[in-house]
């Protein structure tokens, strides 16, 4: 097994203060390795990286169709959103289509990170609740493709048609079977996969078209994701900023130092995973492939704030974020 390979130094003055190893794979359309660094058959949990995968399912039942899902929608349904009042809103409003509310929901209550949602539950007296939580676009499309199967309510059990259905998706897509599954933290099953075959997944969305059932729901949600990248994170947050910053490529962060990447134009997918599951390194990485791939401009301030100076609260430089030399 090839170990992990140094892709991130934290530098302080001169000294090199801290450094981040991880795996990196670049995937063509048909899933063969364009690049890769440490070990592609490092097996991960993607974790919220790879919620457009298990919103396939959603458009290829025919659910989403029925209920007259927008991109807005499968947006969400892909987003690790920060629960700002344009989330809370828009989830609240498709459970309300649904003739469904925030009790159906089963990702548990999540403080909002926005800032401004926090600030207004404080002043209201009001505790946060389950729309709030970073999943509830995922939810809300699984209680969407749960209603359309005629399913129970308990659409998170393993057993349930909604996640037997992500499992095959997931699957597919990845081209591998999955070797094992756990409880992510929205209590949603988590299938695990290598980082070649997370790669493979988004290789495949680069390169699909809409020719095939499939094709034109990957399509749909890559598009989504591109047109609405306010609603997949937040404001400030590294996924909205960087696909603002490089218009036509689709990016998805999930917890534990994971990234992916979807590259229509280059028909390319990325995964890469930090071991010790540190999101600023994750992000870092993210940030110099697309600048190594031109698609994005390094002195761009999306760039900057996650491979450049580091800066205390007085403004003063105390650092720098550097890609390793092994990233070119």
């Amino acid at each position: 097994m090839t170990q992990a390979e140094p892709l991130v130094e934290i530098w302080r003055g001169p000294l090199c203060e801290s450094a981040h190893a991880g795996h990196v794979v670049v995937c063509d359309a048909g899933g063969a390795i364009v690049e890769a660094w440490g070990d592609p058959d490092q097996v991960i949990f993607p974790r919220s990286s790879c919620k457009m995968l298990q919103a396939l399912p959603l458009i290829h039942s025919g659910a989403a169709a029925a209920r007259g899902l927008g991109p807005a929608h499968l947006a969400l349904a892909c987003a690790s959103h920060e629960g700002a009042a344009l989330h809370r809103v828009a989830v609240e409003a498709w459970l309300g289509d649904l003739g469904l509310g925030e009790p159906d929901l089963r990702c548990g209550v999540q403080a909002p990170s926005d800032v401004a949602e926090r600030d207004a539950l404080i002043r209201a007296k009001v505790g946060a609740c389950q729309v709030h939580n970073n999943c509830s676009g995922k939810h809300a499309g699984f209680l969407t493709l749960s209603q359309h199967l005629g399913g129970d309510a308990e659409y998170l059990d393993i057993a349930h048609p909604v996640q037997r259905m992500a499992r095959n998706a997931f699957e597919e897509a990845t081209g591998a079977d999955s070797a094992f599954w756990a409880t992510d933290g929205c209590s949603a099953p988590n299938f695990s996969t290598t980082v070649h075959g997370l790669a493979r997944a988004m290789g495949r969305f680069a390169g699909a078209t809409d020719t095939t059932t499939e094709g034109r729901a990957m399509v749909a949600l890559r598009e989504a994701m591109m047109t609405h990248p306010d609603l997949v994170a937040g404001e400030g947050r590294a996924c909205t900023e960087l696909m603002r910053a490089a218009p036509g490529v689709a990016v998805k962060t999930g917890a534990e130092g994971v990234y992916v990447a979807i590259i229509p134009e280059r028909r390319l997918g990325i995964a890469l995973k930090i071991t010790d599951g540190t999101t600023r390194a994750a992000e870092a990485v993210i940030t110099r492939l697309l600048i190594r791939l031109g698609l994005l401009d390094a002195a761009h301030p999306a760039a900057q704030k996650r491979l450049g100076p580091i800066r205390n609260w007085r403004g003063i430089q105390t650092g720098h974020i550097a890609a390793s030399a092994a990233l070119g």
